[in-house]
């Protein structure tokens, strides 16, 4: 007979509904793989007069979200409410009553993850959240347990559906930057207010947690630099696309040095990036996600899937469940790796090659001119095009590999030049 697993479930959205149909889809299957049958047998709503779309027994319907964690008939509890509180009390308070608990909250974990790790630990429970990075894509549990003794140098990847959507519509259809978005809107890629999305705040809580867990550090959302891509213009997708690349927005955590002597430091960052088209990252479009991880032994590693929506995210839930309910019958739990704070390279000393599209006056001498600032600065040209605009030039540079902070400081001064109109364009590439 098929031991009784019986669940408590935080939230009855998108991905909560999700979740409840593919446990009732996947019931039999389940129990025929692993001896475990899933029961829900609480669920949490913000509304018990809503009408839903998934199978839910009335009976087991509350508002009061306590109730669910404090059920003893409930074994585990999962969290797909989001947003930092209520849901932090209330995982720490089913990991305190010795409950695992499964979520898919990335802002909670980018915030509060080592308080979070810590009270599993402490009370010897599963905390699971492999929804939490990339949807369905398997990737926490990867970096998790398959590479855990693995030296990783770097964990990268297209992390956002929605982003990736607008940036495919643009350079694949030609669409505005405000065109793709209303799109994105309509087929319910993108929230009514897309901020968190556009502007690269889900992608960076996202890099902290994939961060922590590879390089054995605690990072935090605060620790990641972010830009997103509402200033993007059809003339970025037009020059990158003439020169070989596509525009994605990357999320980028880097180790330097190692932890042995003490020196290593972590890089965490999210902003629109020019991928060169032969690298597997830029044949990813529309909503599909992908990271691509490079360690020491392992060498280059990529994974590649749907990144968001209900059926994918509950997918990765679901995974979770089944995983927790296996350990919670062996009375045992997987730790998560946690180590001291990281130490963080700021974004002024990261380094990448740049483009950089800059308007100028058509006189003699000005290719030298600005050539001189950008080489003032330290700055190597990988390559250059010209263009007559009508009014004036336009300059196109790719630069060799630099740090930020001289990038920058030829900006600035290429701004205070008087033959400089101004600089169009300015976006980091990807290099080795």
């Amino acid at each position: 007979m098929a031991d009784v697993v019986k669940i408590g479930l935080l939230g009855c959205g998108t991905v909560g509904g999700s979740l409840v149909g593919l446990i009732h889809k996947r019931r039999s299957a389940i129990e025929h793989t692993t001896g475990i049958t899933l029961e829900i047998v609480k669920v949490a709503v913000r509304s018990a007069s809503r009408e839903r779309s998934c199978p839910l027994d009335p009976d087991t319907v509350t508002t009061d979200a306590s109730q669910v964690v404090q059920d003893p008939s409930v074994d585990i509890v999962v969290e797909v409410i989001g947003g930092i509180e209520p849901a932090r009390t209330l995982i720490l308070d089913a990991l305190a009553a010795g409950k695992p608990v499964v979520t898919a909250n990335k802002e909670l974990l980018a915030n509060c993850g080592a308080e979070l790790y810590a009270a599993a630990d402490k009370a010897g429970v599963d905390l699971l959240f492999e929804a939490s990075a990339a949807g369905a894509i398997p990737i926490v549990r990867p970096l998790r347990e398959s590479l855990l003794a693995e030296d990783l140098s770097r964990v990268m990847g297209i992390v956002n559906g929605t982003t990736n959507f607008i940036l495919s519509k643009m350079s694949l259809e030609g669409s505005s930057y405000g065109d793709a978005l209303a799109e994105a809107q309509r087929l319910g890629y993108a929230e009514r207010d897309p901020t968190a999305d556009v502007e690269g705040f889900d992608a960076g809580a996202k890099a902290a947690i994939m961060a922590g867990i590879a390089f054995g550090a605690r990072v935090v959302a605060g620790d990641v630099y972010h830009e997103g891509i509402s200033q993007l213009t059809a003339a970025d997708i037009s020059f990158a696309k003439r020169l070989g690349y596509s525009i994605k927005l990357l999320a980028i955590a880097e180790k330097f040095g190692t932890a042995d002597d003490g020196t290593s430091e972590i890089g965490v960052r999210v902003h629109p990036t020019m991928v060169p088209n032969d690298h597997p990252l830029a044949s990813v479009n529309g909503s599909f996600n992908a990271v691509f991880v490079e360690g020491a032994a392992s060498g280059e590693l990529m994974f590649y899937g749907r990144g968001a929506g209900g059926d994918p995210t509950a997918s990765a839930v679901l995974g979770d469940v089944v995983d927790a309910a296996l350990n919670l019958r062996q009375g045992n739990y997987r730790r998560v790796p946690s180590g001291p704070k990281a130490k963080i390279r700021s974004i002024d000393q990261l380094e990448s090659a740049f483009y950089l599209n800059v308007e100028v006056e058509d006189l003699p001498g000005v290719l030298s001119q600005v050539a001189g600032v950008i080489g003032g600065h330290g700055l190597s040209i990988e390559s250059m095009e010209q263009h007559g605009t009508g009014s004036g030039a336009r300059l196109v540079f790719i630069t060799h590999a630099a740090a930020e902070h001289a990038m920058q400081g030829a900006i600035a001064e290429l701004k205070k030049t008087s033959v400089v109109k101004g600089v169009a364009g300015f976006l980091r590439v990807l290099g080795e």
